[in-house]
């Protein structure tokens, strides 16, 4: 008779393109490019796996993010713990990019985990964790819920609403062949705010919002503009101001940045071949080489299963 080895969870996250231009750290978008996170018990040392997508940038350690949401969750669950694990994160997101890469390895560090627990958190307590380790729900909502997401915080819980983006929309993304970190990007912006600009970008991520649900899209070329962050951090991104007006004289509805950039984000309708045509023509002026992508959103979010392997007796 065969026997069971150590069960395997295995989870599917999507990329995600957030703060849509003026929904900065509020407005998340799920996307149709994936990366995957398998974990499994051990009797052994605990391994780190990491394959795919700048694999080379992400550290292949215990240190890494999902490995800290899996432990993260084997304490707060208060399950035993095995000897070891076996972590392994087949990456397709690239990183350090305003995509979500470091959201995407911690749910998947943390979906796999709460399975291998027999899931004793839901989905709202995981997002909970999520954006204790990421600093901000954005990403990982959008990840986690699939569609267009708004999250507000309110001290360490997490209140999210999941709005769904019509799929006639695509995103066309400049992906610069330099990273740009939060933290760096955090870095340029101002401790304060005037209040005319609250206002402008409350203004207009509200019409963001309304024009996306109600499909009225011609508004987005008003709705995604912003004076909290790109101003600042579009500095650090070469060529930025020539790529987006590349991408709208070329079709695009508008052009905001992906999450903190370098990543450079154009919505369109149509004509999306035109324009990451004419985004990476206008990168390659700036001596940039970028790599394009053109998604659509993802609809359903993160999936996580679990399996039990088996070996011979």
């Amino acid at each position: 008779m065969p026997r069971s080895s150590n069960p395997k969870a295995t989870a599917r996250v999507p990329a995600s393109t957030t703060n849509l231009g003026p929904g900065f750290d509020v407005l998340g978008l799920a996307l149709q490019l994936y990366s995957k996170v398998t974990l499994e018990t051990t009797e052994t040392e605990t391994q780190v796996i990491v394959k795919g997508v700048d694999a080379d940038k992400i550290p292949s350690t215990p240190e890494h993010i999902a490995f800290q949401a899996v432990e993260l969750v084997f304490d707060r669950s208060g399950s035993k713990r095995p000897k070891g694990f076996i972590l392994e994160i087949e990456n397709g997101i690239p990183a350090i990019r305003g995509l979500g890469g470091s959201g995407t390895a911690i749910l998947g560090g943390l979906l796999t985990a709460n399975a291998l627990c027999g899931t004793p958190f839901s989905d709202a307590e995981l997002l909970n964790f999520a954006t204790e380790l990421e600093g901000h729900p954005d990403n990982v909502a959008a990840s986690l819920y699939g569609g267009l997401v708004v999250s507000a915080q309110e001290n360490a819980e997490v209140h999210t609403l999941r709005l769904v983006c019509p799929p006639i929309l695509s995103v066309v993304l400049a992906i610069p062949d330099f990273p740009l970190s939060t933290e760096q990007a955090r870095d340029v912006l101002p401790t304060s705010v005037g209040f005319a600009d609250a206002v402008y970008n409350t203004s207009r991520s509200t019409l963001l919002i309304a024009s996306i649900v109600t499909g009225q899209f011609e508004m987005l070329r008003v709705a995604m503009k912003d004076r909290l962050h790109q101003p600042y951090r579009t500095s650090l991104i070469p060529g930025f101001k020539d790529v987006a007006e590349a991408a709208t004289t070329a079709g695009a509805l508008s052009v905001a940045l992906s999450g903190a950039g370098p990543t450079i984000a154009a919505y369109c309708l149509e004509q999306t071949e035109q324009v990451a045509e004419q985004m990476q023509s206008a990168f390659k002026k700036h001596q940039i080489t970028s790599d394009i992508k053109i998604l659509k959103p993802d609809a359903d979010g993160a999936s996580v299963h679990i399996e039990n392997t088996r070996k011979p007796n």
